[in-house]
């Protein structure tokens, strides 16, 4: 099951992750959300070290760091 967020505004939100290759060939995992679960790239849970905040002016969630 993939990891779920409602927001203020009553929305679900699912989180999702992929590695891409940047234009210098570095490799990097990119974590977003989408109000749609994608079976193969959905996570379960939010990573280690980070933690789910919601913009106060869109009520989107955003994945951050733990400060």
């Amino acid at each position: 099951m993939a990891f779920a967020y409602k927001n203020s505004k009553d929305q679900t939100y699912y989180l999702h992750s992929k590695e891409v290759t940047l234009r210098g060939g570095r490799q990097q995992r990119i974590y977003w959300f989408a109000k749609e679960v994608k079976e193969d790239i959905a996570l379960d849970e939010v990573p280690e070290g980070y933690e789910v905040i919601e913009s106060q002016r869109t009520g989107l969630p955003i994945l951050r760091k733990k400060k």
